[in-house]
């Protein structure tokens, strides 16, 4: 790694967490371990403390009972006990040893306290090692002029401190390291994860649309994260799909009127000899205007309800009754139009949504049946509670449409041949499909042996959603 993108690198987020995760682990380890130090040399010292306690209880009692020449005996007796730990003095108040083996005078008080015991090097005899005795001991004077000393050898003690600290130390530093090597190489996974996903980001941006971001596969935040920006990237993928699929249809599919409407006033130019002539002309003209308008009012309406401005305007709706109000709307345009009409509605089915889009929605899936079936067809509207959805239901015995046709009389423009010379836009079914997908739902064509089944399934509210919107 160059020294420049090391330096990039101890700037980022990832690396302040690996240094903030390796300075608490530290830190936790460094509370143990001293928790562990403080408890194990503390029981030490309690222990030597204890032990001295009772040595000097004994020796008080002693005191008690046969007096002070009771005393220096029994001092003297423990004292010549062989290999043992414990220092025994009893001073005057000029300092002099009464009794005891403490190897050389030392200035002893009252209470406990922790000295060393040295040697003059000096009064040495040649060849003689000097003494470094660490001991630790209490004083407890007996009336004025007497003090009775009793210590304990802290050597060990002091061996203990020194191995328990340097272990401490040992360890505290090896944590340390381990702690920042884990946090280092947790900082680089995130690192190079973060980079894979940077790279993928810059290849979008220079256009590769198709590109997506690298999932570990681990289900952690950054998985999440990827997946949902995936998920956004597959819809700007097929918004701009359908952008470049509206230009290039809205380009083929207005160029027919235009052409038309532009022949039709050329022709008028040249040939209309009278003002009846050129009444048709601009009559036939405006019905043109008026085609190309229709065209583009329903692409306005489809990218204003792609948009999703519309979902802040949802509410509580009345499906049944909204339902009921269309089909008693379109009963007699369909039988003028020589169409049976029927109507299944269940009562008290309730969604939210837009109360106008869904009309729009159901006005245009029964006028698409009117339109492209043969006259005698039946048409149906239907409404029902299947598996918590609402399920709405337009259904013909005409044609139908082929399996492989199905997906794409949804696209805008996209008409069947056989459709082509009946009035309309092409653009009725994308707009139901728009105003499906804003509600969480989808329009699915379906065949309906013989004819076709139109269906949108809807979220119905439930009644946590009913008391919410109150």
């Amino acid at each position: 790694m160059s020294s420049a993108n090391l330096r990039a690198w101890l700037r980022t987020t990832s690396f302040r967490l690996a240094a903030y995760y390796a300075a608490l682990f530290a830190l936790s380890a460094g509370l143990l371990l001293a928790v562990v130090w403080f408890y194990g040399i503390g029981t030490a010292e309690r222990e030597i403390e204890r032990v001295v306690d009772s040595r000097l209880e004994a020796l008080l009692a002693v005191h008690e009972r046969e007096g002070l020449a009771g005393l220096r005996w029994a001092i003297s007796r423990e004292s010549l006990r062989p290999g043992s730990p414990f220092l025994y003095a009893l001073v005057d108040e000029d300092g002099r040893l009464l009794a005891g083996n403490l190897p050389r005078p030392h200035p002893l008080r009252e209470g406990w306290e922790e000295f060393e015991l040295e040697d003059d090097e000096e009064a040495l005899a040649p060849g003689a090692v000097p003494l470094h005795l660490p001991v630790r001991g209490r004083g407890v004077r007996l009336g004025d002029d007497l003090l009775l000393w009793v210590g304990h050898d802290v050597e060990t003690l002091h061996e203990l401190r020194e191995r328990l600290g340097a272990a401490v130390a040992v360890g505290l530093l090896l944590m340390v390291v381990a702690a920042l090597a884990g946090g280092l190489l947790m900082a680089r996974q995130v690192s190079r994860h973060v980079e894979a996903m940077e790279r993928a980001a810059a290849a979008i941006m220079e256009g590769d649309l198709a590109r997506r971001l690298p999932e570990r596969g681990t289900g952690d935040e950054f998985d999440r994260l990827a997946r949902r920006l995936n998920a956004m990237l597959d819809r700007i993928q097929r918004l701009m799909e359908n952008l470049r699929q509206v230009s290039s249809d809205v380009a083929h599919d207005l160029r027919t009127p235009l052409t038309r409407l532009r022949q039709r006033l050329e022709h008028a130019r040249v040939s209309a000899r009278s003002a009846e002539g050129w009444a048709a002309a601009v009559e036939g003209a405006i019905g043109d205007a008026d085609e190309l308008l229709a065209t583009f009012d329903a692409l306005l309406r489809i990218a204003e309800v792609e948009s999703g401005r519309r979902r802040t305007a949802f509410g509580p709706v009345d499906l049944s009754a909204l339902t009921a109000e269309l089909a008693e709307t379109y009963q007699p345009v369909a039988e003028d139009a020589g169409h049976p009409f029927e109507a299944d509605i269940e009562p008290g089915v309730q969604v939210r949504g837009d109360r106008a889009l869904l009309a729009q929605l159901m006005a245009n899936l029964i006028e698409n049946a009117l339109h492209h079936t043969p006259r005698g067809t039946p048409v149906s509207l239907g409404l029902r509670r299947a598996d918590g959805t609402a399920e709405l239901v337009v259904a013909d015995t005409g044609p139908g449409i082929p399996p492989e046709e199905r997906g794409k009389v949804i696209q805008r423009f996209y008409r069947l041949d056989r459709s082509r010379s009946t009035p309309g836009t092409g653009l009725g079914l994308a707009l139901v499909d728009a105003i499906a997908r804003l509600h969480g739902s989808r329009l699915s064509l379906e065949d309906n042996r013989p004819g076709l089944r139109a269906v949108v399934r809807l979220p119905v509210m439930t009644v946590h959603d009913t008391v919410s919107a109150r």
